[in-house]
């Protein structure tokens, strides 16, 4: 067995480890308040460094206006509460319109 495979494997058992471990797990402990707070905010920072990320980055460098411009536009939809599809179409739409006008 190959190394890659190994470690294909080794994760694959850990992630269903952990899968595994919220039902088994559930009720039996609780954590307090305040590490439930601080493990919300932690996912949101991950997510919201995620986004910025994909962002505003490509290939190592600056993605140009439009990509930014156009998952603002998506994340002020998402923030008005409209539908998934009209988020997804808005801000591909607003990026494509600026890269139609040749802003990058």
């Amino acid at each position: 067995m190959s190394a890659t495979v190994a470690v294909i494997l080794a994760l694959a058992v850990g992630t269903y480890a952990l899968r595994l471990a919220g039902p088994a797990l559930h009720g039996r402990f609780t954590l307090p308040a305040r590490t439930q707070e601080l493990l919300s905010a932690g996912a949101v920072v991950l997510l919201v460094a995620l986004l910025a990320t994909g962002a505003l980055t490509e290939g190592g460098g600056f993605a140009g206006w439009a990509r930014p411009a156009g998952v603002l536009a998506g994340g002020v939809l998402a923030w008005r509460r409209a539908p998934f599809a009209v988020v997804v179409l808005g801000a591909a739409g607003v990026a494509a319109l600026l890269r139609a006008v040749g802003v990058e």
